[in-house]
């Protein structure tokens, strides 16, 4: 070899590029990204609610239930007898419990159903209740 030439053949483990860390960084956004998200709570019907001239948006709500116009009862999906309306609440609830309870009455519901509803809500200590209604 001449002098002042150098050998600058590279071998293969000094040209692959490290993948690990920017894998580290985006599984860590991730996990941020679903701890922090909010999901969209659904009662498991569509009611036809009634109107009101004055409402107001909840920010934050953990229970939904929804009356039909027939009197079923459905939280989270599932149709729920009156009896174990409490139950539920006090459950989903206790997974959120800064959120409020929000009723989605069809306007020809029951008023007996809303109102055990409501009892149901106020024995399992709920404070933020509110009814939904269309503006």
């Amino acid at each position: 070899m001449a002098r002042g030439q150098r050998n600058f053949s590279r071998s293969d483990e000094d040209s692959d590029i490290n993948l690990t860390p920017m894998l580290d960084v985006v599984f860590i956004m991730l996990i941020f990204f679903i701890v922090t998200a909010t999901f969209i709570k659904q009662a498991g019907i569509e009611v036809f609610r009634p109107e009101a001239l004055t409402a107001e948006q909840k920010p934050t709500v953990s229970v939904l239930v929804a009356i039909s116009e027939n009197g079923d009862i459905w939280i989270d999906k599932q149709k729920v007898d009156e009896g174990a309306v409490r139950a539920h609440i006090e459950r989903l609830h206790s997974e959120n419990p800064k959120g409020g309870l929000v009723v989605q009455a069809d306007r020809n519901a029951k008023t007996e159903k809303v109102m055990a509803v409501l009892a149901a809500a106020r024995a399992a200590g709920l404070t933020q209740v509110a009814i939904a209604t269309d503006t």
